[in-house]
């Protein structure tokens, strides 16, 4: 029996590795569709050798050693984070890309590769680099689809609501003020407010938008924006208009920085800028009654030269509505003007710089609000351009914070019908045209790669060969498709492109940043951050010991010990094993 030993210790091994290292079975399951993608696939690459938007795959790219080492730095990084940071967050920053789905998240990344000379799908966002991920389900209580004002108050608020209400619960009527009365939801700002944290609003949109708006607010109608929009309904029972409560009912947040004055100013004022007047019907003057009412040092700017005269280290409470409406496009910009209205990120870093001087911490919200605009108006240019500045803004607070205590989110409200699709070749320009030919196209026109499923690109134009007739869609070879108005093409013909109803991606890092996982409903948000804070009730954990600061990653040394460790234990036990007798 002795001599068996051995042999069975032998095929103990090759079991394990067997199992551990085996190739899968084929699937006989696993053809794609009915639809000859290989026909498909010969015919792209027949095209593609005369195409000059091909960029070729680089030396490395072609050799296994490439992608291998690259999985094996993802997995020490993995390994690394098996280490969980359970430490409370002092500082919670949300990042929301307003309509930011994935497709734009994709193609953003692309293009920012692309703007630095490279052929774009390699490229890492700034949001990429953040280690934990899931999906978040947007739906409304009401609506498959959701809108952003339902949506927000969900992730600021942690409850679902109707589309169209701001910071109520489901209770509320879209519409009907006195459906609201009593049924008030508190947003992570009053959270952090009432645990002595300082808070922060930064917007491309206007500061009484929908998102926005769900972290201080309460009312039946996103539209309630000023006291002049307000219903009859509404003030036969009180209800107030949402730049009003901003002032008035959430004194407390120390930095708002956005779009909008027009919401603040009465009709009888003069817009500074544009020499317009104001909306309000009540002639307040709310953003005179803003600085009134604050005791510490306050500032109120409206242009890119107030706001860099800031000094952070002597502001307690900051103001700035950049324009009358909605901020501008990242792409329409004037980079000559010393009086720009500033970026995202410098607004993100101004307000940093303000808030982190509260010792308790601080909650900031950040939207790049324009993004979606962008896909509605089916401008892809746009959008994308704001979503890269969007990723400019995560990355400063990335540099200014800490993550050993400083929990970061970064989600989107909704998706958008933009698609990304056509068999392009890798590097082809993002926003150009396909490679096609007669075959692949029934009409023989080309097309972009981003399109959108409904909105204003929708396009027929008729034609006249002789006898015949035809219509079909727009010849867009000669038209500049990388230009900032280009309006992508798209399905079906509406006004203004919709949102998308599909699951939304979460990015996170820092404090208990590893609670998002898996496919979560939206409202979870709020409640990860406000356990990660030790805000609001659920608050038992909040005596725990801090988890250590996280030493760097794992390098070749400590990768080795992990395979040092497993082989010797199971050298061991199979010496065991052999030298046991029967």
């Amino acid at each position: 029996m002795a001599t068996i030993r051995p042999v069975a210790s032998l095929l103990l091994v090759a079991v394990f590795i067997a199992t551990a290292f085996g190739k899968p079975a084929a699937n006989d399951d696993s053809t794609w569709s009915e639809v000859d993608h290989s026909a498909q696939l010969a015919h792209k690459r027949a095209r593609s050798a005369h195409a000059q938007s091909r960029t070729a795959p680089t030396d490395q790219e072609r050799t296994p050693d490439y992608w291998t080492n690259m999985a094996r730095a993802s997995i020490d990084e993995a390994l690394r984070l098996q280490t969980l940071n359970t430490n409370v967050a002092k500082n919670v920053v949300l990042f929301l890309g307003d309509g930011m789905g994935v497709s734009t998240v994709t193609t953003a990344r692309i293009l920012k590769g692309q703007k630095a000379g490279n052929p774009g799908e390699e490229t890492v966002l700034a949001m990429d680099s953040l280690p934990y991920t899931a999906m978040s389900k947007t739906y409304n209580i009401d609506q498959q689809v959701p809108d952003s004002a339902g949506t927000a108050t969900a992730f600021l608020c942690g409850v679902k609501a109707e589309a169209g209400v701001i910071g109520v619960d489901g209770r509320t009527r879209y519409g009907n003020c006195s459906s609201s009365k009593g049924h008030e939801a508190e947003s992570i700002i009053v959270h952090a407010e009432r645990a002595g944290k300082s808070t922060g609003i930064v917007t491309t949109a206007r500061v009484t938008h929908a998102t926005p708006a769900s972290a201080y607010a309460h009312s039946a109608a996103r539209g309630w924006e000023a006291d002049s929009d307000l219903s009859a309904e509404a003030r036969e029972n009180n209800c107030t208009d949402i730049a009003y409560q901003l002032v008035e009912e959430a004194p407390d947040v120390e930095v708002i920085l956005g779009g909008g004055r027009r919401m603040f100013t009465p009709r009888t004022a003069t817009d500074p800028e544009y020499g317009n007047n104001g909306d309000r019907n009540d002639g307040v003057d709310l953003i005179q009654r803003w600085q009134d009412g604050k005791t510490g040092t306050a500032h109120y700017v409206w242009n890119g030269t107030g706001f860099r005269d800031v000094d952070p280290e002597s502001t307690d409470y900051l103001l700035g509505l950049f324009e009358m409406s909605h901020m501008k496009y990242s792409a329409d910009r004037n980079l000559t003007d010393p009086a720009e209205e500033p970026t995202i990120a410098d607004m993100t870093r101004k307000a940093i710089e303000i808030l982190q001087k509260n010792d308790n911490g601080f909650f900031l919200l950040v939207e790049g609000g324009r993004i979606d605009h962008g896909h509605h108006a089916s401008q892809a240019v746009k959008a994308l351009e704001d979503t890269l500045a969007f990723d400019d803004a995560v990355q400063v607070a990335k540099d200014m914070l800490d993550t050993s205590d400083s929990l970061i989110v970064v989600t989107a409200d909704h998706s958008h019908t933009l698609t990304f699709a056509g068999y392009p070749d890798r590097g082809h320009p993002i926003f150009g045209q396909n490679v096609y030919t007669p075959d692949d196209v029934w009409d023989g026109l080309p097309y972009t790669t981003l399109l959108y499923g409904n909105g204003a690109g929708y396009s027929l134009v008729e034609t006249t060969n002789g006898n015949v007739t035809q219509v079909t869609r727009q010849n867009v070879t000669d038209v500049n498709t990388a230009d900032k108005e280009y309006k992508q093409q798209s399905a079906v013909p509406l006004a203004s492109e919709t949102h998308g109803g599909e699951d939304v991606i979460i990015m996170a890092g820092g404090p208990m940043a590893h609670l998002f996982h898996g496919v979560q409903e939206q409202h979870y948000i709020a409640h990860v951050m406000m356990y990660a804070a030790c805000l609001g009730e659920n608050t038992e954990h909040c005596d725990k010991p801090s988890t250590p600061k996280p030493v760097g990653s794992a390098g070749p040394a400590a990768r080795g010990s992990y395979y040092t460790v497993a082989l010797t234990t199971i050298l061991y036990s199979l010496l065991l094993m052999a030298a046991t007798p029967f």
